[in-house]
């Protein structure tokens, strides 16, 4: 039997916060006022992709901790940090002191693996220890650990005229319910709801079984409920969609027609598992904010979720951001039930 679409409870954006390498100020000014315009409009959360050696975000603790200041109630959260660029300890105090900073509003998304390119970088990233790195989900649990206020030392008290904590700090109590791992495949659903985390699911997904089914919805909607069996909390636990969707009510004749041609440009790598992983992609939705709520009333892990981070195109104009983003707070969201927040 079909679920029934949940109300949309949620309404979020991700930006890659890409810049032009000759003044990457600009592009980093921009994705700080776009996520200003999200208050604004009643987002309740905005995400930052994170992009290493490449003219997008590569600290998007740094752009949090920036938004944080110019912001006053929208959550900030990173879809996704790879950790296997990480420290899990120092990123621990980094994402701790944000949080204390923002007011408990950040929402760190993290995956594992190791760093993409990684024979390209490693002597630069791990020159010494690049064949001992552990790049599996324990480096998530150890995170996991001092996030939520596990020893990370052996000894607390004075030495001197100085005192020593044995765990992180600053100390948020409530960062360690709000880590979210972005997932593709169902070991990596099941991993995260074992472990209490909520799951971050986007427009790529892995084709598993051979023989199919090649439906992205369906292999995104077996994700969510493997998470949810997994996870403490049952069918309450949370989980965020992160598909393409471009509403184009206010948007003009240029606009749509350059929508549309990014959209189609994309949709072959839909039709079919890619690579040796099998990705399967889902394809972008462009039409008025009514034709994408029916479109998304109908797919089937849609109708599981209240939460979403639709995904902005990552080689737009500010402009083009501003008219999506302001469609989909004023039009979009309302399609599917969603209220702004004050």
């Amino acid at each position: 039997m079909p679920s029934t679409p949940r109300p949309l409870r949620k309404l979020g954006f991700l930006t890659i916060g890409l810049f032009d390498e000759s003044d990457p100020r600009r592009g980093h000014e921009s994705t700080l006022e776009i996520i200003e315009l999200g208050e604004q409009l009643g987002f309740d959360s905005a995400w930052l992709r994170h992009r290493h050696l490449q003219y997008g975000i590569s600290s998007p603790v740094a752009v949090m901790a920036a938004a944080s200041q110019r912001t006053r109630r929208i959550e900030l959260g990173t879809a996704v940090i790879p950790l296997g660029w990480e420290n899990p300890l120092r990123l621990a105090e980094d994402l701790a002191t944000v949080d204390v900073l923002s007011g408990g509003r950040i929402n760190p998304g993290v995956s594992v693996g190791p760093p993409m390119h990684f024979d390209d970088i490693k002597g630069a990233l791990y020159p010494d220890t690049a064949d001992a790195e552990d790049f599996s989900y324990d480096r998530v649990r150890r995170l996991l650990d001092l996030v939520r206020g596990k020893p990370a030392s052996d000894f607390s008290g004075t030495r001197g005229f100085e005192v020593f904590s044995d765990r992180v700090q600053p100390h948020s109590p409530g960062l360690g319910r709000r880590l979210w791992y972005g997932g593709g495949s169902l070991r990596s659903a099941r991993w995260a709801g074992e472990h209490g985390m909520n799951f971050l699911t986007s427009s790529v997904v892995k084709a598993e079984a051979p023989e199919g089914p090649y439906d992205f919805a369906e292999i995104q909607l077996s994700h969510i409920r493997a998470f949810r069996a997994a996870h403490p909390d049952g069918d309450q636990a949370r989980v965020s969609q992160g598909l393409v969707v471009i509403p184009t009510d206010s948007a003009s004749s240029e606009q749509r027609a350059r929508y549309e041609e990014y959209a189609a440009k994309r949709t072959p790598r839909t039709a079919s598992p890619q690579g040796p992983a099998r990705m399967m992609f889902a394809p972008d939705i462009v039409g008025t904010s009514q034709e994408i709520a029916e479109r998304l009333q109908a797919h089937a892990a849609f109708r599981e979720v209240d939460e979403v981070a639709f995904a902005l195109p990552f080689t737009f104009e500010h402009e083009d951001y501003v008219q999506i983003l302001t469609d989909m707070a004023t039009k979009l969201g309302p399609a599917l039930g969603w209220r702004p927040g004050v």
